[in-house]
């Protein structure tokens, strides 16, 4: 790539040659700081973070450096739960959504990551976003910059090369739709020249015992029904008519969400059952977690609190839609955690990246969702649910 490329590259989005003096100021601003630790770049929600967490326990070992050498640069969907998931290594969180569009915000980051002296950074991720994931590596200006070659349209393949032409070394973890978690094990492999087994991802957590798994009643499934996106939502009423099978087979009822969920609340009311419990809008994230480690079951949608139900290792009904199917879930047989039921309904048009052209509202559920059937869920339960 020559010189007038390098500065003026065609095929760049808007927004690129927006942010393009601050790309400039970092690169030129002095880093007078000795070159020394790994930063690893993770732009990703919280299932990501614990699909790709196993791998990361290996990087000590594969860079021959300690914990505490180690930065994770992640987002502040998880940073909460840093300080259990990952003890000994330096956790900084960003705001990732800031730092796509606010200029100052990004500034800030970058020439705080340009001023911290790595010497390597890495970013084993496939799905991820060049303003954000490649800029921060980018932005190190570590002397070894090591990246995974990402998934690439054409909407976004200019970028991509201007970038990867940048880092000393891309790996290629395999092709669209692997699974992440075996994909950060390949990337391992290419690091260290030696093969790792993919683990079970998993995540350690504290033992504290919930009120609603201390008081002496029932044992109870937790509903996850909320999700970021609205297409990922099985619907409501498809959950409530799960939890009345549990109620009237014994089992209480755990709702669980955020005060964006609070529409199900009078509905839960209308139940009418002593066994049904909204903690809707009253948990932070280690308590949700608390909640669903002690729980019997958790019936989740496909979101960040599944892959955590999952990464605890409760028993996890998990409904899954097509979108980018088999590339998050469901987890392929080496790394299924036990007790882990992925229901899906296969449609003719899985793969659309949720790019649905099916829905004739964005807050309607993506089809492939909503066509799971109840039943399927409720055995899905009761094989779960010694009990029942």
């Amino acid at each position: 790539m020559g010189w007038f490329s390098t500065v003026f590259p065609r095929g760049m989005r808007r927004r690129w040659w927006l942010f393009r003096p601050i790309d400039a100021l970092v690169a030129l601003w002095p880093a007078r700081t000795p070159r020394r630790g790994l930063l690893v770049v993770r732009m990703d929600g919280i299932g990501d973070m614990v699909i790709a967490r196993a791998a990361l326990e290996h990087y000590p070992a594969a860079f021959g450096i300690g914990r505490d050498e180690i930065t994770l640069l992640g987002c502040h969907s998880w940073r909460g739960l840093a300080a259990e998931v990952f003890p000994g290594i330096r956790v900084v969180t960003i705001d990732e959504h800031a730092f796509e569009k606010k200029w100052l915000y990004r500034l800030k980051i970058a020439l705080w990551v340009r001023r911290q002296g790595f010497e390597i950074a890495v970013c084993d991720m496939f799905m991820r976003k060049t303003l954000t994931a490649d800029t921060l590596v980018w932005a190190s200006r570590a002397p070894t910059r090591i990246v995974a070659q990402p998934f690439i349209t054409e909407r976004t393949r200019a970028e991509y090369g201007w970038y990867l032409a940048r880092a000393t070394r891309v790996i290629d973890t395999g092709p669209y739709p692997t699974h992440e978690g075996l994909r950060h094990f390949t990337f391992l492999d290419a690091l260290t020249g030696r093969r790792h087994p993919p683990e079970v991802p998993r995540i350690p957590w504290r033992e504290r015992m919930p009120a609603v798994a201390a008081d002496g009643g029932a044992p109870y499934v937790v509903m996850n029904f909320g999700s970021n996106e609205p297409g990922r939502r099985w619907p409501f009423d498809s959950f409530l008519a799960v939890a009345r099978h549990c109620l009237e087979s014994g089992l209480r009822v755990v709702f669980v969400g955020a005060g964006q969920e609070a529409f199900a609340k009078p509905r839960i009311a209308a139940l009418n059952h002593p066994g049904a419990i909204d903690t809707i809008g009253t948990l932070s994230l280690p308590d949700l977690i608390d909640v669903m480690k002690h729980a019997a079951c958790v019936v989740t949608n496909d979101t960040g609190p599944g892959h955590l139900a999952l990464g605890v290792g409760v028993p996890t009904v998990l409904l899954a839609g097509g979108g980018h199917f088999g590339s998050f879930v469901p987890y392929p047989d080496p790394i299924r955690p036990a007790g882990a039921a992925f229901l899906s309904v296969e449609m003719e048009c899985y793969h659309c990246l949720w790019r649905c052209p099916k829905r004739t509202s964005a807050d309607e559920a993506f089809p492939c969702v909503a066509a799971i059937p109840t039943d399927m869920v409720w055995q899905a339960i009761r094989e779960r649910v010694a009990t029942v």
